[in-house]
Protein backbone atom coordinates (compact mmCIF):
# COMPACT_ATOMS: atom_id res chain seq x y z
CA UNK A 1 0.00 0.00 0.00
CA UNK A 2 1.54 3.44 -0.95
CA UNK A 3 1.62 5.69 2.04
CA UNK A 4 -1.09 8.11 2.66
CA UNK A 5 -0.66 11.67 1.45
CA UNK A 6 -1.68 14.31 3.97
CA UNK A 7 -2.66 17.14 1.72
CA UNK A 8 -3.72 20.79 3.31
CA UNK A 9 -7.06 19.85 3.25
CA UNK A 10 -6.90 16.45 5.31
CA UNK A 11 -4.56 18.72 7.74
CA UNK A 12 -7.39 20.94 8.06
CA UNK A 13 -10.14 18.39 8.31
CA UNK A 14 -8.03 16.24 11.01
CA UNK A 15 -7.83 19.88 12.77
CA UNK A 16 -11.26 20.15 12.53
CA UNK A 17 -12.27 16.87 13.65
CA UNK A 18 -10.08 17.02 16.91
CA UNK A 19 -11.54 20.47 17.77
CA UNK A 20 -15.23 18.79 17.93
CA UNK A 21 -13.91 15.67 19.85
CA UNK A 22 -12.54 18.51 22.43
CA UNK A 23 -16.12 20.23 22.51
CA UNK A 24 -18.12 16.99 22.86
CA UNK A 25 -18.14 17.42 26.86
CA UNK A 26 -19.25 21.18 26.76
CA UNK A 27 -21.80 20.23 24.12
CA UNK A 28 -23.35 17.27 26.30
CA UNK A 29 -22.93 20.20 29.35
CA UNK A 30 -25.30 22.72 26.88
CA UNK A 31 -27.12 19.35 26.39
CA UNK A 32 -28.11 18.88 30.31
CA UNK A 33 -28.91 22.27 30.43
CA UNK A 34 -31.55 22.65 27.74
CA UNK A 35 -33.21 19.57 29.64
CA UNK A 36 -33.45 21.13 32.50
CA UNK A 37 -34.85 24.39 30.80
CA UNK A 38 -37.42 22.23 29.10
CA UNK A 39 -38.71 20.85 32.73
CA UNK A 40 -39.32 24.32 34.53
CA UNK A 41 -37.83 26.16 37.03
CA UNK A 42 -37.22 23.75 39.48
CA UNK A 43 -35.91 21.20 37.84
CA UNK A 44 -33.11 23.61 36.22
CA UNK A 45 -32.65 24.10 39.38
CA UNK A 46 -31.59 20.71 40.04
CA UNK A 47 -30.07 20.67 37.03
CA UNK A 48 -27.83 23.24 37.24
CA UNK A 49 -26.37 21.74 40.93
CA UNK A 50 -25.60 18.52 39.15
CA UNK A 51 -23.85 19.77 36.17
CA UNK A 52 -21.81 21.77 38.57
CA UNK A 53 -20.76 18.49 40.31
CA UNK A 54 -20.11 16.65 37.10
CA UNK A 55 -18.15 19.76 35.51
CA UNK A 56 -15.89 20.11 38.89
CA UNK A 57 -15.32 16.36 39.80
CA UNK A 58 -12.04 16.24 38.29
CA UNK A 59 -10.59 18.97 40.36
CA UNK A 60 -13.21 19.95 42.97
CA UNK A 61 -10.61 21.48 45.07
CA UNK A 62 -8.83 23.69 42.76
CA UNK A 63 -9.00 27.13 42.25
CA UNK A 64 -12.30 28.45 39.90
CA UNK A 65 -13.37 25.08 39.95
CA UNK A 66 -14.29 24.40 43.76
CA UNK A 67 -15.78 27.92 43.65
CA UNK A 68 -18.16 27.66 41.05
CA UNK A 69 -19.53 24.63 42.80
CA UNK A 70 -20.03 26.13 46.29
CA UNK A 71 -21.39 29.44 44.36
CA UNK A 72 -25.08 27.78 43.78
CA UNK A 73 -27.48 29.23 45.84
CA UNK A 74 -28.45 25.60 47.23
CA UNK A 75 -25.26 25.00 48.48
CA UNK A 76 -24.39 28.42 50.17
CA UNK A 77 -27.93 27.92 51.87
CA UNK A 78 -26.61 25.23 53.56
CA UNK A 79 -23.77 26.78 54.74
CA UNK A 80 -25.64 29.95 56.03
CA UNK A 81 -28.23 27.81 58.18
CA UNK A 82 -25.56 26.70 59.71
CA UNK A 83 -23.00 29.36 60.52
CA UNK A 84 -25.57 32.75 60.52
CA UNK A 85 -27.26 32.86 63.60
CA UNK A 86 -30.34 33.88 62.10
CA UNK A 87 -30.81 31.21 59.28
CA UNK A 88 -29.79 28.44 62.25
CA UNK A 89 -32.50 25.98 62.38
CA UNK A 90 -34.16 26.75 59.25
CA UNK A 91 -34.93 24.27 56.43
CA UNK A 92 -32.14 25.57 54.11
CA UNK A 93 -34.70 25.71 51.00
CA UNK A 94 -36.53 28.44 52.79
CA UNK A 95 -33.16 30.07 53.37
CA UNK A 96 -32.20 30.24 49.36
CA UNK A 97 -34.83 33.05 48.96
CA UNK A 98 -32.63 35.41 51.26
CA UNK A 99 -29.86 35.33 48.86
CA UNK A 100 -30.07 38.50 46.69
CA UNK A 101 -28.95 38.51 43.24
CA UNK A 102 -26.59 36.43 41.92
CA UNK A 103 -23.17 35.40 43.85
CA UNK A 104 -20.01 37.11 42.32
CA UNK A 105 -17.44 34.36 42.22
CA UNK A 106 -13.84 35.55 41.82
CA UNK A 107 -14.55 39.40 39.93
CA UNK A 108 -14.46 41.38 42.69
CA UNK A 109 -11.25 42.53 43.92
CA UNK A 110 -9.72 42.08 47.65
CA UNK A 111 -7.93 45.59 46.99
CA UNK A 112 -8.54 48.80 48.79
CA UNK A 113 -9.74 51.36 46.20
CA UNK A 114 -11.06 48.43 43.52
CA UNK A 115 -13.46 46.89 45.86
CA UNK A 116 -16.37 48.85 45.23
CA UNK A 117 -16.91 51.75 42.26
CA UNK A 118 -19.27 54.21 41.32
CA UNK A 119 -20.04 56.09 38.04
CA UNK A 120 -22.84 57.76 36.21
CA UNK A 121 -25.48 56.07 34.27
CA UNK A 122 -28.15 58.49 32.62
CA UNK A 123 -27.18 60.94 35.23
CA UNK A 124 -27.63 58.79 38.31
CA UNK A 125 -25.24 57.93 40.70
CA UNK A 126 -24.75 54.16 40.33
CA UNK A 127 -22.17 52.73 43.02
CA UNK A 128 -21.69 48.48 43.63
CA UNK A 129 -19.23 46.17 43.82
CA UNK A 130 -16.20 46.81 41.10
CA UNK A 131 -16.86 43.78 38.75
CA UNK A 132 -16.29 45.59 35.11
CA UNK A 133 -12.78 45.20 33.45
CA UNK A 134 -11.28 41.83 35.09
CA UNK A 135 -8.63 41.92 32.38
CA UNK A 136 -7.63 45.43 33.59
CA UNK A 137 -7.32 43.70 36.98
CA UNK A 138 -5.51 40.36 36.14
CA UNK A 139 -3.20 39.35 39.03
CA UNK A 140 -4.98 41.35 41.71
CA UNK A 141 -6.25 38.73 44.78
CA UNK A 142 -9.98 38.94 44.81
CA UNK A 143 -12.61 37.77 46.58
CA UNK A 144 -13.46 33.75 46.02
CA UNK A 145 -17.44 34.21 46.50
CA UNK A 146 -19.02 37.64 47.78
CA UNK A 147 -23.26 37.95 47.95
CA UNK A 148 -25.80 39.81 49.99
CA UNK A 149 -27.88 38.40 52.25
CA UNK A 150 -31.68 39.71 53.16
CA UNK A 151 -32.41 38.96 56.70
CA UNK A 152 -35.91 37.99 57.77
CA UNK A 153 -36.81 41.31 58.70
CA UNK A 154 -37.27 42.14 55.42
CA UNK A 155 -35.44 45.43 55.46
CA UNK A 156 -31.82 44.30 56.80
CA UNK A 157 -28.89 43.07 54.97
CA UNK A 158 -25.31 41.34 55.70
CA UNK A 159 -22.85 40.76 53.06
CA UNK A 160 -21.08 37.31 53.18
CA UNK A 161 -17.44 36.11 51.76
CA UNK A 162 -16.75 32.23 51.24
CA UNK A 163 -13.49 31.80 50.18
CA UNK A 164 -11.81 28.29 50.08
CA UNK A 165 -8.38 26.44 50.18
CA UNK A 166 -6.92 23.02 49.68
CA UNK A 167 -4.81 23.28 52.63
CA UNK A 168 -3.51 25.60 55.18
CA UNK A 169 -1.24 28.07 53.88
CA UNK A 170 2.16 28.51 55.00
CA UNK A 171 3.61 31.30 53.69
CA UNK A 172 0.73 33.49 56.42
CA UNK A 173 -1.51 32.79 59.13
CA UNK A 174 -4.67 32.15 57.81
CA UNK A 175 -6.65 34.11 60.62
CA UNK A 176 -4.86 37.31 59.77
CA UNK A 177 -5.75 36.88 56.24
CA UNK A 178 -9.10 36.25 57.68
CA UNK A 179 -9.36 39.31 59.55
CA UNK A 180 -7.89 41.59 56.27
CA UNK A 181 -11.09 40.42 54.26
CA UNK A 182 -13.68 40.77 57.13
CA UNK A 183 -12.32 44.40 57.10
CA UNK A 184 -12.33 45.11 53.23
CA UNK A 185 -16.13 43.76 53.39
CA UNK A 186 -16.64 46.62 56.37
CA UNK A 187 -14.39 49.86 54.73
CA UNK A 188 -15.58 49.00 50.97
CA UNK A 189 -18.75 49.76 52.06
CA UNK A 190 -18.03 54.03 52.09
CA UNK A 191 -20.10 55.47 49.45
CA UNK A 192 -21.77 52.26 48.56
CA UNK A 193 -23.88 50.71 51.23
CA UNK A 194 -23.08 54.51 53.35
CA UNK A 195 -22.32 57.69 52.92
CA UNK A 196 -20.32 60.48 54.64
CA UNK A 197 -20.09 59.89 58.50
CA UNK A 198 -23.24 58.05 58.56
CA UNK A 199 -21.42 54.83 60.69
CA UNK A 200 -24.60 53.40 62.02
CA UNK A 201 -25.73 52.30 58.18
CA UNK A 202 -23.02 49.92 58.21
CA UNK A 203 -23.77 46.51 57.53
CA UNK A 204 -23.25 43.43 59.28
CA UNK A 205 -20.08 40.89 57.09
CA UNK A 206 -19.44 37.76 57.69
CA UNK A 207 -15.88 35.79 56.20
CA UNK A 208 -16.12 32.45 55.99
CA UNK A 209 -13.24 29.91 55.24
CA UNK A 210 -13.35 26.27 54.20
CA UNK A 211 -9.95 24.78 54.83
CA UNK A 212 -9.84 21.43 53.20
CA UNK A 213 -7.24 18.81 54.24
CA UNK A 214 -7.12 19.20 57.44
CA UNK A 215 -6.35 16.17 60.29
CA UNK A 216 -9.80 16.73 62.07
CA UNK A 217 -13.31 18.71 61.30
CA UNK A 218 -13.38 22.20 63.17
CA UNK A 219 -15.80 24.92 63.34
CA UNK A 220 -14.28 28.17 64.99
CA UNK A 221 -16.17 31.52 64.86
CA UNK A 222 -14.38 34.52 65.60
CA UNK A 223 -16.01 37.81 66.52
CA UNK A 224 -15.33 41.09 68.39
CA UNK A 225 -15.87 40.90 72.28
CA UNK A 226 -16.03 43.88 75.16
CA UNK A 227 -13.78 42.99 78.33
CA UNK A 228 -15.24 45.85 80.33
CA UNK A 229 -12.16 46.39 82.79
CA UNK A 230 -13.26 49.65 84.45
CA UNK A 231 -16.56 50.61 85.47
CA UNK A 232 -19.86 49.84 83.94
CA UNK A 233 -20.72 52.37 80.70
CA UNK A 234 -22.62 50.88 78.24
CA UNK A 235 -20.94 52.27 74.83
CA UNK A 236 -23.30 52.02 72.03
CA UNK A 237 -22.73 50.55 68.57
CA UNK A 238 -23.07 47.38 66.78
CA UNK A 239 -20.67 44.73 68.24
CA UNK A 240 -21.45 41.85 65.44
CA UNK A 241 -20.67 43.96 62.69
CA UNK A 242 -17.08 41.65 62.24
CA UNK A 243 -18.08 37.68 61.76
CA UNK A 244 -15.47 35.53 60.42
CA UNK A 245 -16.16 31.46 60.72
CA UNK A 246 -13.56 29.37 60.18
CA UNK A 247 -13.99 25.71 59.15
CA UNK A 248 -11.75 22.80 58.89
CA UNK A 249 -12.66 19.86 56.72
CA UNK A 250 -10.59 16.22 57.06
CA UNK A 251 -10.16 14.02 53.99
CA UNK A 252 -12.45 11.64 55.58
CA UNK A 253 -15.73 12.05 55.19
CA UNK A 254 -17.87 12.09 58.07
CA UNK A 255 -21.06 9.41 59.28
CA UNK A 256 -24.51 11.29 59.12
CA UNK A 257 -24.23 13.23 62.40
CA UNK A 258 -26.33 16.77 63.14
CA UNK A 259 -23.02 17.76 64.50
CA UNK A 260 -21.05 17.43 61.27
CA UNK A 261 -23.64 18.00 58.74
CA UNK A 262 -21.83 21.01 57.05
CA UNK A 263 -18.72 18.96 57.11
CA UNK A 264 -20.00 15.56 55.53
CA UNK A 265 -21.79 17.94 52.78
CA UNK A 266 -18.72 19.76 51.99
CA UNK A 267 -16.44 16.79 52.17
CA UNK A 268 -18.67 14.98 49.46
CA UNK A 269 -18.55 18.39 47.52
CA UNK A 270 -14.85 18.70 47.46
CA UNK A 271 -13.49 14.93 47.80
CA UNK A 272 -11.26 13.80 45.45
CA UNK A 273 -11.71 10.68 45.59
CA UNK A 274 -15.45 10.06 46.63
CA UNK A 275 -17.10 8.62 43.29
CA UNK A 276 -19.32 10.96 41.48
CA UNK A 277 -22.31 8.51 42.29
CA UNK A 278 -21.80 8.67 46.04
CA UNK A 279 -21.74 12.60 45.76
CA UNK A 280 -25.25 12.94 44.27
CA UNK A 281 -26.92 10.31 46.43
CA UNK A 282 -25.64 12.19 49.30
CA UNK A 283 -26.92 15.83 48.09
CA UNK A 284 -30.46 14.03 46.65
CA UNK A 285 -30.95 11.66 50.27
CA UNK A 286 -29.29 13.60 52.61
CA UNK A 287 -29.61 17.33 51.90
CA UNK A 288 -32.76 17.55 50.13
CA UNK A 289 -31.02 18.36 46.20
CA UNK A 290 -33.04 15.86 44.10
CA UNK A 291 -31.40 14.51 41.02
CA UNK A 292 -33.33 12.65 38.55
CA UNK A 293 -32.57 8.94 37.40
CA UNK A 294 -31.78 9.18 34.07
CA UNK A 295 -29.81 12.15 34.68
CA UNK A 296 -27.83 9.89 36.81
CA UNK A 297 -27.07 7.23 34.35
CA UNK A 298 -25.34 10.03 32.03
CA UNK A 299 -23.04 10.64 35.01
CA UNK A 300 -21.10 7.36 33.29
CA UNK A 301 -19.49 9.82 30.58
CA UNK A 302 -17.52 12.03 33.36
CA UNK A 303 -16.66 8.19 35.37
CA UNK A 304 -13.06 8.28 33.95
CA UNK A 305 -12.24 11.45 35.40
CA UNK A 306 -11.21 9.57 38.78
CA UNK A 307 -8.25 8.35 37.36
CA UNK A 308 -7.40 11.72 36.68
CA UNK A 309 -8.02 12.71 40.53
CA UNK A 310 -5.65 9.90 41.92
CA UNK A 311 -2.94 11.30 39.50
CA UNK A 312 -3.42 14.50 40.58
CA UNK A 313 -3.02 13.52 44.39
CA UNK A 314 -0.22 11.78 43.61
CA UNK A 315 1.88 14.54 42.06
CA UNK A 316 0.90 16.44 44.89
CA UNK A 317 2.12 14.13 47.42
CA UNK A 318 5.22 13.75 45.50
CA UNK A 319 5.79 17.68 45.17
CA UNK A 320 5.40 18.27 48.97
CA UNK A 321 8.13 15.39 49.25
CA UNK A 322 10.25 17.06 46.52
CA UNK A 323 9.87 20.59 48.22
CA UNK A 324 11.26 19.34 51.69
CA UNK A 325 14.32 18.30 50.41
CA UNK A 326 14.87 21.62 48.59
CA UNK A 327 13.95 23.40 52.09
CA UNK A 328 16.70 20.92 53.72
CA UNK A 329 19.28 22.06 51.32
CA UNK A 330 19.35 18.69 48.93
CA UNK A 331 20.54 20.22 45.22
CA UNK A 332 18.62 19.94 42.26
CA UNK A 333 20.85 17.47 41.13
CA UNK A 334 20.75 15.29 44.11
CA UNK A 335 16.53 15.54 44.25
CA UNK A 336 16.56 14.46 40.95
CA UNK A 337 18.81 11.70 41.23
CA UNK A 338 16.23 10.10 44.16
CA UNK A 339 13.12 11.06 42.74
CA UNK A 340 14.15 9.77 39.01
CA UNK A 341 13.33 13.21 37.37
CA UNK A 342 15.27 15.29 35.14
CA UNK A 343 17.00 18.75 36.77
CA UNK A 344 14.49 20.74 34.54
CA UNK A 345 11.27 18.99 36.14
CA UNK A 346 12.64 19.79 39.70
CA UNK A 347 13.16 22.98 38.71
CA UNK A 348 9.79 23.60 37.62
CA UNK A 349 8.33 21.86 41.13
CA UNK A 350 10.73 24.07 43.23
CA UNK A 351 10.02 27.15 41.15
CA UNK A 352 6.31 26.93 41.36
CA UNK A 353 5.86 25.84 44.70
CA UNK A 354 2.07 24.92 44.33
CA UNK A 355 0.17 27.96 46.48
CA UNK A 356 -2.40 28.03 48.34
CA UNK A 357 -6.02 28.86 46.71
CA UNK A 358 -6.44 32.35 46.18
Amino acid sequence: MKPKKYTKFTKKRNRVFDSCVFLVPYAMMFLYWQKGEAQGKGNSVNTEVKNAVIVTDKEAQYDENAKRLLGNKHILAHILARTVDEFKGMNPKEVVSYIEGEPMIGIVPVEPGLTNVAREEQGQRVVGFNTENVEAHEGLVRFDIVFYVRMKDGISQIIVNLEVQKDVPTKYKILNRAVFYVSRLVSSQKERDFTKTNYDDIKRVFSIWICMGMDENSLDYVHLANDKLLGDYEWEGKMDLLNIVLIGVSDELPEQDEHYELHRLLGALLSAKLPIEEKLDILETEYEIPMEDEEKEEVGIMSNLGEGIREKAEARGEAKVILGMYRKGYTLEQIADVAEKSVEEIRVIVEKREPALV
